[in-house]
């Protein structure tokens, strides 16, 4: 059973600023001189809604999470809420959230910035939708320097065929796949 839900910036927020100060020292799980591409045109109406981590690329703001999901939704300016939650050690740990904004940078809207410390502007964080499939139910995500990436999915647990291409994505876009590491989810492999 779970305990208490913190709602803070702690896991995900506070470690966001550390990220960013430490960007040069991040581990990069992708070669960077292959060029890097994204999905193209991205529907955010059709995007929002509750995504399931299926897998990540080690980093330290996410360190020790478990049935990891990410929860998006538009604001009236445009912009994307971001609400991450995290279940700390084993699936029946501490949940944490952290919020967050997201702006598109690119007029196709695969390309976000997401801040979790608004008030630091330098705290923002590149969000790259690689693939998206058509119904929007697996997305694979990066960033140009290679120091995070995910394979998300609508649902907890994705078939292996469907994991093999989300994993093809990334290797395409230059990451080394043997640092991507599943993440446990209720219901889910």
């Amino acid at each position: 059973m779970r305990r208490n839900i913190k709602t803070t910036v702690l896991r995900f927020g506070a470690l966001t600023v550390l990220l960013a100060l430490s960007a040069c020292a991040s581990p990069e799980y992708r070669d960077r001189s292959v060029p890097m591409t994204t999905t193209g045109q991205v529907d955010l109406t059709r995007y929002q809604g509750r995504w399931f981590e299926i897998a990540r690329f080690p980093n330290s703001f996410e360190e020790g999470c478990v049935g990891v999901t990410a929860d998006y939704s538009l604001n009236e300016d445009g912009t994307v809420r971001v609400l991450n939650t995290c279940i700390e050690g084993s699936l029946d740990g501490e949940v944490s959230t952290a919020e967050g904004i997201a702006t598109t940078t690119t007029p196709d809207k695969d390309r976000l910035e997401v801040t979790f410390v608004p008030w630091l502007p330098f705290a923002k964080g590149d969000y790259w939708i690689l693939d998206l499939t058509p119904d929007y139910s697996v997305a694979v995500v990066g960033t140009p320097s290679g120091s995070v990436g995910w394979i998300l999915a609508r649902a907890p647990r994705l078939d292996a065929p469907t994991l093999e291409a989300a994993k093809a994505v990334l290797a395409a876009n230059g990451y080394d796949l043997s640092q991507l590491t599943l993440t446990p989810q209720e219901g889910g492999a």
